[in-house]
């Protein structure tokens, strides 16, 4: 009888439909950085800008986004209404672009990337402690496929985008380029923003309920004298000097040491994201089965081995091959280490934790593509290749810090 009961009582599996639309959200906030990429150059040329000038333009986004990242953790955990928050995101990373549309002075766009990163800094901390508390299970599964989601943003918008420019004025890309950003708003709205009915929606309310100022910062000093938060930030830290100064420099070594046109730049860079769209769920759920230290460190390890051998590779086609095997290993990483990060900090402190480990990653990126053309301006383009096989090995040594046994707290 009491087994009858117990399985009765059983909570049916939960719907993936919040999954799906978070990580359609999470392609979006991706989408339009890499948009910018690609009309970085026309505004450039349009304006008269220096190369100082425009590298200037990204360091201001990632600053922003530094400074901002902390704050929006902590308007996450003492707010709540997740769904509100996350539309808020997606709208303030898609609306600067589109007064760019309009602005014909540089500190103007200045102005504006620096909003992206300010929205860009709401969006990670409200999604990723969300999807963990709703599944809390199958944490590396659901945090792979929301960062799928970044992939897919990152690899098709440059194709649209390219192809938009072939027949528009990049001004008229922008003003375009907001409407899926609306629309996905307004959807997060609607099926997160407010929820009434029955015990299903009060329960999801509940678990989306904020605290009160007072209660939060009492958890602030146990959060900061948490071990595997401080190693697992600065194992993160590193990481994204390795992924962002690659982004940086690959490009410029495709076309200026390989020679290759344009088309063929971006499909190098097309092939580093897609390996990572396939690597993601399969490290998120070997995670969830296997450990995350495990996968963790193999998957930074064989960053490292990759990175070596591209240096080695040089201008051979071997090389290119490497690409693609570099995005398998190096994205795989990302759900897996927000999911440890989440299960080593308290729950009611989510929204911070991500805070945290998302600044941490702004000032790595900020960094590492300076100190990356530093190198390649005295050592060669090669040479940054194995400054960034250094960076990763780094990011590997603070997981050997992590404590061997850590537990989800309540």
């Amino acid at each position: 009888m009491s087994a009858a009961v117990a399985v009765s009582e059983k909570s049916p599996p939960k719907s993936f439909r919040e999954v799906w639309l978070i990580s359609l959200g999470h392609a979006l906030t991706h989408w339009y950085p890499s948009t910018f990429y690609l009309l970085l150059p026309i505004i450039g040329k349009e304006m008269g800008l220096s190369y100082s000038q425009i590298g200037l333009i990204m360091t201001c986004q990632y600053v922003a986004g530094a400074i901002a990242n902390v704050p929006g953790g902590i308007l996450v955990d003492t707010v709540g209404r997740k769904g509100v928050l996350m539309a808020i995101s997606l709208f303030w990373v898609g609306f600067p672009y589109l007064l760019m549309g309009f602005s014909h002075g540089y500190l103007m766009l200045l102005g504006c990337v620096a909003l992206v990163g300010f929205g860009n800094s709401l969006w990670h901390p409200t999604a990723i402690s969300t999807l963990a508390r709703r599944f809390p299970d199958r944490k590396g599964l659901v945090l792979s496929l929301h960062g799928m989601g970044g992939n897919v943003g990152d690899a098709l918008a440059p194709l649209a985008v390219g192809s938009l420019l072939a027949v528009l004025t990049w001004r008229q890309v922008v003003v375009l380029n907001v409407v899926p950003g609306l629309l996905v708003s307004l959807l997060l709205l609607v099926f997160l923003g407010t929820l009434r009915g029955g015990p299903k929606a009060r329960a999801k309310a509940e678990e989306g309920k904020g605290q009160s100022l007072a209660s939060y910062f009492r958890g602030v000093p146990e959060l900061f004298r948490n071990r595997a938060l401080i190693t697992l930030t600065a194992s993160s830290a590193f990481r994204s000097m390795t992924q962002n100064a690659l982004l940086t420099f690959l490009p410029v070594y495709l076309a200026y040491q390989m020679g290759y046109p344009p088309f063929w730049v971006g499909a190098g860079m097309f092939a580093l994201q897609a390996a990572g769209f396939a690597a993601s769920p399969v490290a998120g759920y070997l995670s969830d089965r296997m450990g995350r230290r495990s996968i963790m460190m193999t998957s930074m390890a064989m960053t490292a081995v990759v990175l070596a051998f591209m240096a080695l590779a040089g201008r051979s086609p071997a090389f290119i091959v490497f690409i693609a095997v570099l995005g398998f290993f190096l994205y795989a990483i990302r759900p897996v280490l927000q999911a440890w990060l989440l299960e080593s900090t308290p729950k009611h402190m989510g929204g911070t934790s991500i805070g945290i480990l998302f600044g941490a990653q702004s000032l790595g990126s900020s960094v590492a593509p300076l100190l990356g053309g530093m190198i390649a301006d005295r050592y060669g383009l090669i040479a940054t290749f194995w400054f960034l096989a250094f960076t990763i090995v780094v990011a590997n040594l603070f997981i050997f810090a992590m404590p061997k046994t850590v537990e989800a707290k309540s």
